[in-house]
């Protein structure tokens, strides 16, 4: 088998920094929107003020939003927790609060990559890496490693939302106002998004369109093409 969605085991991996709501962007452009692929567990890469805002927003309360997104879509049950949240370390082996440095960098390079070693040496599962949210370098890394250890079930994606930029501190999105922008690559991160949007064979690409404001959206699922 080698669709993602054929695994019993499918992990949803985002690196996050300050804006945690990329988590639950993904997750309803994914499971809910376009009904490509729903996670049985969610995990997080990110710094330590990053891993107090994702518990504090995500999974505090009753429910957190990310579980709340959960019901209110009726999505089955996620295992995310505040132990699925993963504190990237220095070169000293202390939690960094954030990356300043040539040696943060490398001590963060050497933290994600056996982060995607890890979990893709598990057979039984799918994995789908988000690239959204973080530094700069975090997106980098977690993409790059996964084009050494991904696999034909494993895909990556980078999501837009206009909504979340213009208002950060907004969790509770409703369907009329997400517009995402979703790329996914298979089977790993070997297609390069180039200015002309071209993509080699395997690749597919996935993007949303409003024609007005506040109305609903539609999907278009097509291969990467130039225009």
């Amino acid at each position: 088998m080698t669709e993602p969605d054929d695994y019993p085991r499918r992990i949803l991996l985002a690196v996050t920094g300050l804006t945690p709501q990329i988590v639950t962007e993904t997750l309803y452009a994914l499971a809910v929107d376009r009904r490509l692929w729903v996670p049985t567990e969610v995990r997080i890469i990110t710094t330590r003020q990053g891993a107090k805002k994702a518990q504090r927003t995500l999974l505090a309360g009753d429910p957190g939003w990310f579980h709340r997104l959960r019901v209110d879509y009726g999505l089955p049950e996620i295992a995310f927790g505040a132990e699925d949240i993963r504190v990237v370390t220095g070169p000293d082996g202390k939690p960094l609060d954030d990356i300043l440095d040539e040696r943060d960098n490398a001590a963060v390079a050497d933290f994600i990559t056996e982060e995607v070693r890890a979990l893709t040496a598990d057979p039984n599962t799918s994995l789908h890496v988000s690239i959204a949210g973080g530094r700069k370098t975090m997106g980098f890394y977690v993409g790059y490693a996964l084009s050494l250890f991904g696999r034909e079930q494993d895909r990556l994606s980078h999501v837009l939302s206009p909504a979340l930029e213009a208002q950060p501190h907004v969790f509770n999105r409703r369907p009329i106002r997400m517009q995402p922008f979703i790329w996914a690559m298979s089977p790993l991160f070997a297609c390069a998004m180039s200015s002309q949007r071209t993509c080699c064979k395997g690749g597919r690409g996935f993007r949303t369109r409003s024609r007005k404001h506040r109305r609903p959206y539609r999907w278009r699922s097509t291969s990467i093409h130039r225009r």
